[in-house]
């Protein structure tokens, strides 16, 4: 495996172990600001995580499918991948909650994060397989700018006129209101909706775009300046469409781009250029990334839905009889608590490199 590779899978498995550590705290109610989302409008270190894990993503197809042949049997493989995030991301909302009855799915949450990374994934692919860079880059600017004109300048049926709040008259919310009904994340939106699914392809494009760069690298530079181009224009496009992960905002897709391309810019430029070790334990983590994140999804729900007498679970039961100390702050209990369960996944990353166990979702 190339160096340049080493430095995604260490992008990757820091990306994971991120997403473990804000999504397990002790105690939801005491978190520290830098580890919840942003309310709406805005960005918190959290909110680049998911991002993050798309653009890798887009990397990773370019790497893949860069010598594969436009056969219908590497559609086949693309569209069987697809299908088993979707999956695995379904069991998580619908079947583990009611295990082993499956039943009372009424009010269930459909959208998620696994099956958001099976359509982006399937949709980049093919995008991909198909298009010219000149295509691909083009198709990524129109669903920026057009994102941005549809949601901001469309007026509704009443000719009433859409906004970016967290409101019935954003059309993301209101069209995911419409599709979904019960089955989202909250009463009026859902961070992982169908329309905001769109410019999530986006940010899948750019790491292609990058993943592109990166195997013709030659001047660390190119990858600095594309993240300040990125930045840039981001910031810049903030000012009318608010960067908001909610829902997926333009200016979100170029920001988040431009931070994924310079954090791994610095990681490659020390692995690469600076041939300085380090990392490698995350590396352990990015070559088995679906796998650990499915695992520790699965367990932290199984943990909250195993009762232990009538007040308590697995997962409070332990936080407070192991982390609660009277001489510790309960946020940093909290986040302590989170950490233990990292080293945990990290450990389990080791374990399954060392004995050569790759699982391909």
């Amino acid at each position: 495996m190339s160096a340049r590779i080493e430095s995604v899978d260490i992008l990757r498995g820091l990306t994971i172990l991120a997403m473990i550590l804000v999504n397990t705290p002790g105690t939801w109610g005491h978190v520290y600001t830098p580890l919840r989302h942003a309310e709406w409008h805005g960005l918190t270190p959290t909110d680049l995580i998911f991002p993050f894990f798309l653009f890798i993503v887009g990397i990773s197809i370019y790497f893949a499918y860069k010598n594969k042949p436009n056969t219908k049997l590497t559609y086949k493989k693309i569209i069987i991948r697809s299908l088993k995030l979707i999956g695995l991301g379904l069991f998580l909302n619908l079947f583990l909650p009611h295990f082993p009855f499956f039943n009372d799915f009424e009010t269930h949450r459909i959208p998620g994060v696994l099956q958001r990374i099976g359509l982006v994934f399937l949709f980049s692919s093919i995008l991909y397989l198909n298009c010219s860079w000149k295509s691909l880059t083009a198709i990524g600017i129109t669903i920026i700018l057009g994102y941005w004109l549809c949601l901001g300048f469309i007026p509704f049926q009443d000719g009433s006129l859409p906004t970016f709040d967290r409101a019935p008259n954003n059309w993301a919310n209101y069209i995911d209101l419409n599709i979904l009904g019960e089955h989202m994340w909250k009463t009026d939106y859902d961070p992982e909706g169908l329309i905001s699914t769109i410019p999530a392809i986006a940010t899948c494009i750019s790491g292609i775009l990058i993943g592109k760069l990166l195997d013709g690298l030659t001047h660390i530079k190119y990858l600095f300046i594309t993240a300040l181009g990125f930045l840039i224009s981001g910031y810049i496009l903030n000012i009318w469409f608010p960067t908001n992960k909610a829902i997926w905002s333009s200016s979100f897709v170029l920001v988040t781009s431009g931070w994924a391309t310079l954090i791994l810019a610095v990681i490659y430029y020390l692995k690469d250029i600076r041939k300085i070790e380090f990392g490698t334990v995350f590396k352990y983590v990015g070559m088995n990334a679906i796998t650990i994140y499915f695992l520790s999804s699965f367990f932290s729900k199984s943990m909250y839905l195993t009762k232990i007498g009538k007040d308590s679970n697995i997962h409070s039961y332990i936080y407070q009889t192991l982390f609660t100390q009277s001489f510790l702050s309960e946020k940093f209990s909290s986040m302590l608590y989170a950490m233990v369960v990292v080293l945990v996944y990290l450990g389990l990353g080791y374990f399954l490199y060392k004995k050569k166990i790759f699982i391909k979702v």
